[in-house]
């Protein structure tokens, strides 16, 4: 990701000076706010096309599972969110547990006490678009509160409600 903003910069870079040699100092200006305002209209973007990606993934693992699977419900998320699981570890019964009521503020590790960022999409647009990311915290997270592995179609309902969120 990292690598793919730098090139984005180069490119950008390279069409200022571009504009700056052929077309004068007055349209280096006017070239560089576009240019900017594109750069930073495409983050969300951006963004948006890796979380439908990652869905697109739980939605084939989710259809192998269940061929009768129809998509993901921002409903269902928020009640796997906010059940109180007895299977899981005791200090962390269900999702809201650590991340709060409100998804959209920051939270605190009910194990550790270390502070939490929001997991909602509103409050953190990046969230839920780094695979490894996701992964990583679902492997550990739903073992805490469920008490087993999540299934795709609860990551993907989870991910739908905190998109909407």
């Amino acid at each position: 990701e990292a690598l793919s903003h730098l090139a984005l910069w180069l490119v950008l870079g390279h069409l200022a000076l571009v504009a700056w040699t052929f077309l004068g100092r007055r349209w280096l200006a006017a070239t560089s706010v576009a240019l900017l305002a594109g750069l930073m209209s495409a983050a969300p973007v951006q963004a948006a096309d890796g979380r439908a990606a990652l869905l697109d993934r739980f939605a084939v693992k989710a259809r192998a599972a269940d061929p009768a699977f129809s998509g993901f419900s921002a409903a269902r998320g928020e009640a796997l969110y906010r059940t109180r699981w007895a299977a899981g570890d005791q200090r962390t019964p269900s999702c809201a547990t650590c991340h709060g009521d409100d998804p959209s503020q920051p939270g605190r590790n009910a194990k550790t006490g270390r502070p939490i960022g929001a997991v909602a999409v509103s409050a953190d647009p990046k969230r839920f678009t780094d695979p490894d990311e996701v992964e990583k915290h679902f492997g550990r997270d739903c073992k805490s509160v469920l008490g087993r592995a999540c299934t795709a179609l609860e990551r993907g309902d989870y991910v739908t409600f905190m998109a909407g969120r």
